[in-house]
Formats: C-alpha cells, sequence, structure tokens
C-alpha cells in the first residue's frame, strides 16, 4: 500500500494540497490550519490537506501534516474509494462497504522505513520534533493529535490500536489520555491491576488510513490493522517494536516505545478537545519513553481539533453517519431513508429520516440510534424526520423539529448513558453518566395523511424551471461567488 507520502503526492495531484513553510511551531501552525478550514468552507471549495516546512526553530525536512481527511474526497482516497463522491454518496457507499469488509490479517516484515534513525537513552529528545502547541489555553505542547496507540490485553493478547491524545512532559515523558470504556484503557488498567506496567508502542506519523480506524468503530475484536487491510484488500505491512514486540507500521514515520507507570502520574491538559471546549486537566498515567525511531525528514500527523463547526471532523461524521444506519438496519428497523451526523455537533447530534410505516418506527429508531454502539458514546441528541427532509441541511431539519413536534409528546428523556471526560456540559462529578433527547420530528402517525400538505414548488416544477432559466440561475450562483 502506499504510504503517506505517496498519500500526499497523490493529494497534490488532485489539487487539494497547500504546502507552507515558516511557520512557528507555537499557536501559529494550528491557527493557520483554522482558517484555512473556515475560508477555504466559505468558497465552496475543498478544505485542503496542509504540509507545514522549515518550522520556526527547525530545520528543513522536520514537518507537520495537517487537515489530512477534513474533505471527502480525501477521505474516499484513503478508503479506497471514488474522491468524486458528494458527502451523502458517500455514507450510502460508505456503508455497503462497511459490511463487506473481511478483515486481512497484516504482514509483519522484519524492517521498515521507520528503522532508518533510532534513539535510545540520554538522546531521547521529543522535542526535536515540531510538536505543535495547538490552542492558546492548552498545557503544554500535544504530539500524540493524530496518532496510534498499540496496547495489548495482558489476558488474550489482543492487540489495540486507537487514537488518543498525547502530551509532552519532558524530553522522554509523555502523558496519555484514555477515556474510561476505551479499549487501550481497559488494557491499561488491566497491567496496573497485577501491579505491572503497561507497555505500549505509538506511531505519530502514518498513512491516514490508520488514524481512520484507529479513531472509529471496527468491529470488537478486530484488529484495527486487519480492519485497514480489509478496506485496501490487502494485507498492511507491520514491523515488531524491539522492546515491546507491539506491531506498529513499517513506514511509520515517527513512533516510540515505552511504558505506563502505575502510580507515577502527572498533571495532563487542558487541551482543545474535538468538541469546541477545553476539555479536563487532570493527573494522568505517564509514559516512560524507551526508544524513538523515525524516518529521514519525518512528518508528524496532526489533527489540530477545531470547534466541530469548522469541519475538520468531517470524517468522523461522514463514517460514523454510514455505521449508524447499518446498526440501524441489523436492529430491523426498516425504511431508513437517510442518516446524518451533524458536523456542527459532532457525536452530539444525529439526525435519522425515516417512511413511517407503523405506530412507534419513529421512537424505535431513536431508540437504537441512541444506544448502537457507534452513537452511544457522548452522544446528546437523536432527532427522526420524515424522508420529505433533507437532513444534510440544517434549516430542513430545523424546519421539522419546529413544525412537525411537540414538546410535549414528541421528547424522550434517557438518563444515565454513556458519557465521558470530554463531555462539557456534565459537572465533573458526574463524568461518565449523560443523558440523551431523542426527538420525533416526524408528522403525528395518528393523524399524518390529515398533516397539512407542504408549500413551495414541487421537486418536478423547480426541475422543470430551472432548465428553462439555467442561464439566469447560473449567472447568479457565479457573481455570488466572486
Amino acid at each position: 500500500m502506499p504510504d503517506l507520502r505517496e498519500w500526499l503526492e497523490r493529494v497534490e495531484r488532485l489539487g487539494e494540497l497547500e504546502k507552507i513553510d515558516g511557520v512557528d511551531w507555537d499557536l501559529e501552525l494550528a491557527a493557520l490550519a483554522e482558517l484555512a478550514n473556515e475560508k477555504f468552507a466559505a468558497r465552496e471549495r475543498a478544505r485542503p490537506a496542509l504540509l507545514f516546512d522549515k518550522i520556526q526553530g527547525y530545520p528543513a525536512g522536520r514537518r507537520v501534516a495537517a487537515n489530512l481527511v477534513s474533505s471527502v474526497g480525501r477521505l474516499s482516497l484513503t478508503l479506497a474509494m471514488d474522491p468524486a463522491l458528494g458527502d451523502f454518496d458517500f455514507i450510502q457507499q460508505w456503508r455497503r462497504r462497511a459490511k463487506e469488509i473481511a478483515p486481512i490479517e497484516p504482514e509483519t516484515i522484519k524492517d521498515g522505513a521507520l528503522f532508518e534513525n533510532t534513539i535510545t537513552g540520554a538522546d531521547i529528545d521529543l522535542l526535536q520534533f515540531p510538536v505543535p502547541r495547538w490552542h492558546e489555553l492548552d498545557g503544554g505542547r500535544y504530539i500524540g493529535t493524530d496518532d496510534l496507540v498499540v496496547t495489548r490485553d495482558p489476558d488474550d493478547g489482543w492487540v489495540n490500536v486507537g487514537t488518543y491524545r498525547v502530551m509532552v512532559y519532558s524530553k522522554d515523558r509523555i502523558g496519555l489520555h484514555m477515556s474510561p470504556g476505551k479499549h487501550g484503557r481497559v488494557h491499561r488498567d488491566k497491567y496496573f491491576a497485577a501491579g505491572k506496567p503497561c507497555p505500549v508502542a505509538i506511531s505519530f506519523g502514518h498513512h491516514p488510513i490508520y488514524f481512520l480506524v484507529a479513531s472509529t468503530d471496527a468491529p470488537y475484536g478486530v484488529s484495527e490493522y486487519a480492519y485497514a487491510g480489509g478496506i485496501l484488500d490487502k494485507p498492511v505491512k507491520l514491523v515488531a517494536g524491539p522492546l515491546t514486540g507491539l506491531p506498529l507500521p513499517a513506514d511509520s514515520e515517527l513512533a516510540i516505545e515505552g511504558e505506563v507507570i502505575p502510580g507515577e502520574t502527572t498533571v495532563e491538559g487542558p487541551f482543545g478537545e474535538w468538541t469546541g471546549y477545553y476539555a479536563s486537566s487532570q493527573n494522568e498515567p505517564v509514559i516512560r519513553v524507551k526508544a524513538v525511531y523515525h524516518r529521514r525528514d519525518p512528518i508528524l500527523c496532526g489533527f489540530p481539533l477545531l470547534r466541530p463547526s469548522s469541519g475538520d471532523n468531517l470524517h468522523s461524521c461522514l463514517m460514523r453517519a454510514g455505521f449508524l444506519w447499518n446498526a440501524l438496519e441489523d436492529a430491523g428497523v426498516p425504511d431508513v431513508k437517510a442518516v446524518w451526523v451533524h458536523p456542527a455537533a459532532g457525536r452530539f447530534m444525529t439526525v435519522v429520516a425515516i417512511r413511517q410505516r407503523y405506530p412507534g418506527h419513529a421512537r424505535q429508531a431513536a431508540v437504537i440510534a441512541s444506544q448502537c454502539r457507534a452513537g452511544a458514546y457522548l452522544g446528546r441528541y437523536v432527532v427522526v424526520v420524515d424522508d420529505d427532509v433533507d437532513i444534510t441541511k440544517s434549516d430542513e431539519v430545523i424546519w421539522a423539529l419546529g413544525t412537525r413536534s411537540d414538546p410535549a409528546r414528541s421528547i424522550e428523556i434517557v438518563e444515565r448513558c454513556w458519557s465521558g471526560p470530554l463531555d462539557p456540559a456534565i459537572p465533573r462529578e458526574e463524568k461518565g453518566f449523560s443523558s440523551r433527547a431523542l426527538i420525533d420530528a416526524t408528522r403525528p402517525y395518528e393523524w399524518r395523511e390529515h398533516f397539512p400538505l407542504v408549500s413551495g414548488a414541487s421537486a418536478e416544477l423547480k426541475e422543470k424551471v430551472s432548465k428553462k432559466w439555467s442561464n439566469f440561475l447560473d449567472e447568479r450562483v457565479r457573481r455570488g461567488r466572486t
């Protein structure tokens, strides 16, 4: 499979890569990434992938790549799909593909580009790489935002690959934040319960396919590496970490091996999270870094973790929508016509469109969407609408919500659901639980046939008039973009 460098070359040929020289690693890099997201989105162009070089205080070649999968084109390219797909077409194709993915076990090779340079002992200094300070109130510099944290279950040997934030404390000590319930956290807690350090290997630069499978919901018990191979229809190539034996991508740009030490903690955070808020600052276990490996002129991958409305979480929303749609169908919910995880809210808001078939159909869809694996963690609102609503358009969803729901009968509250420490609306002492609002914004089933008819031009009339007046309409669109 192509490595990160070949992937970036393909992105450049698509016209979606911007190369930028001379930024400061301290806030400027991340602020420029945020501005690029805002400006390009406003012009209805794909938010570009960014490759920063000649970063202030660092030699040329020590690079940072960001915004890698913040466009549907680059997301599709990464998943071996057509880069020309639109958002909703992507969801449709991805959910079908996701049902057919047959994991392919990775191929372990003896050597790889990752081992071009090895650093151990007193020579380790993680700040020889241009680790950004991403947000103005962050507690420090974060090397791990688009990372692969590799752990092994001490009981059955199952390897998990997850994406968790990693803060640099000193040249060879880093902090690892893992929310309760996450697989890596379960592994770590098992080691700690036995009074043992938890071996860990972390990649900080790699082909985006690894980030996608590590940060979304691969089937439980299936190796993320094998899942990536199934998506690409070929085995990924791994190398065993010399100290831990944990598998890392053979062409990773930069990686470490170390141990999470029980009882040794340091204050980690705060950190500007994907929620658009600074997340908790608290004591977290420390990783003692035992070895650093990197390619010549390594590329550190970064996920800026901007406010959701910036669009940098588009990949997560589109993929999660596909997983949710499949979960609804697998649970037997009929006539699901569309699923949308709203990019401005991320995990916190899901919209489902159905064609109502029986009393309770809308409630059934809402309950399952809120509690299936893809929707349960850090959910907040599930809105169910009729299939005449374009759920990718916020105005139409709000229209349905405002005109078809009645607060007294249309909203159900489910309490004590799965949340986590990143939920900004939950007091610290209540972290771990949150409620769900299930909102039925469909026409009331009992009298849906008598519900007032929708006004406005029909789709057929719009198409007819649009063809006749295409010159006028197209000219107005062009003028609006200049």
